[in-house]
């Protein structure tokens, strides 16, 4: 069953995150110059700071909510997904898919170009059914119970 879904973080939720963010134990991260071993400490306390200080979620709310999402149960596992019907009855379906680590953040500018050509310069027989699925354990999908090989997953 496909059941409608909207992004939409309490402030309970936000204040969660901002607090596990913050109580980070930085003192058991070894301070190493590179990335040899990981992500590069000081990149890693920059992004978390822009996180708690300049992140604005709910601009980033609105801009998943502008398309329908969805969720359906694949294999015993919720799915979350974005689809928009394209301009034309002949649309194809495309399905989008992000890698690792990626979110279907990455696809947000396209899909509207994707659906609807005419309104870019292009030919509305040329637009497409999007389907952008979080792939499991990314987003608003469940993770699985065991781990999942690049062939279940996609």
């Amino acid at each position: 069953m496909i059941k409608e879904f909207k992004v939409n973080f309490t402030e309970k939720e936000i204040s969660l995150i901002y607090q596990k963010v913050k109580d980070y134990p930085w003192n058991s991260v070894k301070d190493l110059d590179g990335w040899e071993h990981g992500t590069n400490k000081k990149y890693l306390k920059d992004l978390c700071d822009y996180w708690i200080t300049k992140f604005d979620w709910s601009k980033h709310e609105s801009e998943m909510n502008k398309f329908k999402n969805y969720t359906t149960n694949i294999d015993g596992i919720k799915i979350h997904f974005i689809k928009k019907k394209g301009s034309s009855e002949n649309s194809e379906p495309l399905l989008l898919m992000h890698g690792w680590p990626g979110s279907i953040i990455e696809f947000l500018n396209i899909i509207e170009k994707l659906a609807h050509p005419e309104k870019f310069g292009g030919n509305e027989n040329d637009s497409f059914d999007v389907i952008v699925p979080s792939l499991p354990g990314f987003g608003f999908s469940g993770g699985p119970s065991k781990p999942m090989g690049p062939r279940k997953k996609g």
